[in-house]
């Protein structure tokens, strides 16, 4: 197997953070690879890539998340409360041994909210042990940026949505 334990960072205002996040998790699942996935800001089962993710043993998928849409600024203690938990959940899984490749999927914006701080989740970031973990969302912290081993800013050109085209399954969620 190859060397693991690089972080990555996808971010920026365009489409497909998340789902570039699940790619590389396919990949890594497809190469014998085991993948945690762990979810701030979000629950349901209403998201494409999370009902194929169930699907796939040895995927393992955690979902931190109210199920309603945070705004910054208006967050609730709830939401600091399951933000806190996913944070927790994802120094188990870097630790424990059991994973190859864990991704902390809308990390970066539960940081922008003022949900957690940069350095708590850098702290817990800098845990891992030849886990490669990935960090996503947009308004990826400067701090995560110049740790980073790889950083993906994605930046949208031209959208549907800009058109009146509403979100549509399979494609946008």
């Amino acid at each position: 197997m190859a060397d693991l334990g690089l972080m990555h960072v996808y971010t920026g205002e365009g489409k497909g953070k998340t789902t570039a996040a699940f790619g590389l998790a396919l990949r890594a699942w497809g190469r014998g690879l085991r993948v945690c996935v762990i979810q701030f800001m979000k629950s349901g089962e209403d998201y494409g890539e999370v009902v194929a993710a169930r699907k796939l043993k040895g995927l393992d998928l955690f979902q931190f998340g109210t199920g309603k849409w945070v705004e910054k600024g208006k967050h609730t203690p709830e939401d600091e409360r399951l933000a806190k938990l996913a944070l927790a959940k994802a120094k188990e899984t870097l630790t424990s041994g059991r994973y190859d490749m864990v991704i902390l999927d809308e990390v970066n914006v539960a940081t922008y909210f003022g949900l957690l701080s940069p350095s708590e989740v850098l702290e817990v970031v800098r845990s891992r042990n030849k886990v490669e973990v990935i960090l996503t969302g947009r308004k990826a912290p400067e701090e995560f940026i110049r740790e980073a081993d790889l950083v993906t800013e994605m930046r949208a050109l031209k959208h549907p949505y800009d058109s009146g085209v509403g979100a549509r399954p399979g494609v946008e969620y």
